[in-house]
């Protein structure tokens, strides 16, 4: 039967027009990747963000054109099945020495799972588990650059090493003063790590690639001295001269996990071999999943594929059923969960009620703005997938009724495969990191502070939730987005403790939005009833009213004044929005303002 497979004179060249599809799509990636340097020498941040906008679209680009051309030229789509299992065979013999194997896999999948139907979408046809390893890809081709430099310092040259590290990255914009920001960094990894003596072992480990997002360049790796081992990352921007300085000093795991946040923009990094990336990253963040590190680096397919393999794995070693998740429901998502597993799932909801004034493709094409806008830190990555099959056993019966009565056209309930176990279908679903709704958590912190009215750590904790939820909106609106509902309920709390909005289905362009004043009352009879006198349309906003939606407790008024009063001020908004369409790019940083080292300097526009 083995030889019988092999009979095919189209699958080696089916095989290969797979991978020169797949080869096209990283070259035009990695270019594109690269170029990020000379937007950032240029200070070109508008080509910048328009670029990491662009480029989320490509891989999909690429899988429509690799599909076309099979169909055209090999009629692919009539091949039998044993041919394509011939093809596998063929594209697996072409995984060989490849440097992005993994992505050339997913790729397979993708454009296979275009052009067969979903009866064939098992591991005879398509990689359900990986088929070549990433482990030991060297990059040894003529030139090559190693994945990352190794710098092994003396007593003497501490200072110099870390000063060589910087400059060996090529910037060809002239540094303020590079022997001072090399000295200000040694000085802040002495505070966490011993110098004291230097090990047999000593040395600086840095990616050879930096890392653009936004108007920063990110260096990254981790110093090595006996046993003890510090990550690190420096952010590199301008300064008002338009020179260059290192501007803080990251380390440790929490802080990289906060740069390499789920709910920040894809960095654009030039990799040859993205899972050597990802390896040494996961040496210095071993809790963040290999799924994320993908994601971060801009291949965001390649982060799905792994993230649905490992909730596949959870599934097989977990016994918990899907519910309804915790919180006030939603008008426009049905949101459930599984317990034990540290993601929600949203499904759009057929019908809308009153004051929801919305589509199932507006609210697609809102989350779709989403993937492809700069997230700042404040909006949480979302997963899409379609056609997601979970064992029916697996749901509370409470939550197949809220399924079917709110959501029936998005489920399908049946042995669709025909192996006798029952299926629940969900045609499109969105999947995003669990947070603690901020509502239910600023809920918790006033009754503790109601039990007990003198505890300063619940009333301190509640400070400075409600300062950082005034800052969420702030960074949003840098991004030039309105999150449109601004309710707590809409707002979660990382572990981190960072305050991140989730709820897309009014976010607008704060360009497109027109912010005004509530006109004074007409008459006594205005002033006194609960209705609105004044003509509202559609993009206006009154950020006056916002107040008593939101700060009904006194506790959260008294804290959201102080920090933020000037989010109930039409002046903010306004002001917000000239400087947007005068073409200026905000400054959000991944980092406290006070572990900035050149505090006096503001970063060039």
């Amino acid at each position: 039967m083995f030889a019988q497979r092999l009979d095919s004179p189209l699958a080696p060249d089916i095989a290969q027009a797979m991978m020169d599809g797949f080869n096209r799509h990283y070259r035009l990636f990695r270019t594109e990747s690269a170029r990020a340097k000379h937007r950032f020498e240029t200070r070109d941040w508008v080509a910048q963000q328009r670029a990491q906008r662009e480029r989320i679209e490509f891989y999909d680009l690429r899988v429509r054109e690799c599909v076309r051309r099979l169909t055209k030229e090999f009629q692919a789509d009539q091949q039998p099945m044993a041919v394509w299992e011939q093809i596998k065979l063929h594209y697996i013999g072409l995984l060989v020495n490849h440097h992005q194997p993994e992505l050339a896999e997913t790729f397979f999948n993708s454009v296979t799972t275009k052009i067969l139907k979903r009866a064939y979408f098992q591991n005879d046809f398509i990689f359900v588990r990986p088929a070549v390893s990433t482990e030991y890809i060297e990059n040894d081709g003529p030139g090559a650059v190693p994945t990352y430099r190794c710098y092994y310092p003396t007593p003497d040259t501490l200072q110099d090493e870390v000063q060589r590290l910087i400059a060996d990255f090529g910037l060809t914009v002239p540094f303020a003063d590079l022997a001072r920001d090399a000295a200000l960094v040694l000085a802040a990894w002495r505070r966490q790590f011993s110098f004291a003596r230097l090990r047999a072992n000593c040395q600086i480990q840095v990616l050879s690639g930096l890392f653009f997002r936004n108007k920063a360049a990110y260096v990254v790796g981790k110093v090595i001295n006996g046993f003890q081992e510090l990550p690190f990352a420096l952010p590199i921007l301008h300064d008002r001269e338009g020179r260059l300085v290192v501007d803080a000093v990251l380390m440790g795991e929490d802080d990289l996990l906060i740069l390499f946040s789920f709910a920040r923009a894809y960095f654009m990094v030039d990799m040859e071999i993205p899972s050597a990336y990802v390896q040494f990253l996961r040496g210095l963040m071993p809790r963040k999943p290999r799924a994320e590190f993908y994601n971060a680096l801009g291949l965001a397919k390649q982060g799905k594929t792994l993230f649905y393999r490992d909730f596949l794995s959870h599934m097989r070693h977990s016994s918990d059923r899907f519910c309804l998740a915790p919180g006030i429901k939603g008008l426009v998502m049905l949101v459930f969960h599984l317990p034990s597993f540290p993601f929600v799932f949203k499904v759009i909801k057929d019908r809308f009620p009153a004051p929801k004034d919305t589509t199932r493709e507006q609210v697609r094409a809102k989350y779709q703005l989403v993937k492809q806008h700069d997230r700042v830190g404040r909006m949480a990555e979302t997963l899409e997938f379609s056609e997601v099959g979970f064992p029916r056993a697996r749901f509370t019966d409470e939550l197949i009724a809220e399924l079917l009565a709110h959501a029936p056209s998005q489920v399908e309930i049946s042995d669709r495969d025909g192996d006798g176990t029952t299926e629940v279908v969900l045609k499109h679903v969105y999947i995003e990191r669990r947070m603690i709704p901020l509502n239910l958590y600023l809920q918790e912190l006033l009754e503790a502070l109601q039990v007990h009215p003198h505890d300063e750590a619940a009333r301190a904790q509640i400070d400075r939730v409600v300062a950082d939820y005034g800052q969420a909106i702030k960074d949003l609106v840098s991004a030039n987005i309105f999150p449109g509902d601004m309710l707590w309920k809409n707002f979660g709390i990382t572990r981190h403790g960072k305050v991140v909005f989730y709820d897309y289905d009014e976010i607008e362009y704060l360009t497109d939005c027109h912010f005004r004043r509530v006109p004074p009352p007409r008459s006594e009879e205005d002033e006194l009833s609960g209705e609105v006198w004044y003509p509202v349309a559609r993009h206006d906003v009154f950020p006056e009213t916002f107040g008593p939606f939101l700060l009904g407790h006194p506790v959260v008024r008294e804290a959201f004044m102080r920090h933020h009063a000037d989010l109930l001020d039409v002046d903010f908004w306004q002001a917000q929005q000239a400087r947007i369409r005068a073409g200026h790019v905000h400054d959000v940083f991944p980092y406290e303002r006070q572990r900035r080292l050149h505090a006096a300097t503001a970063p060039a526009t």
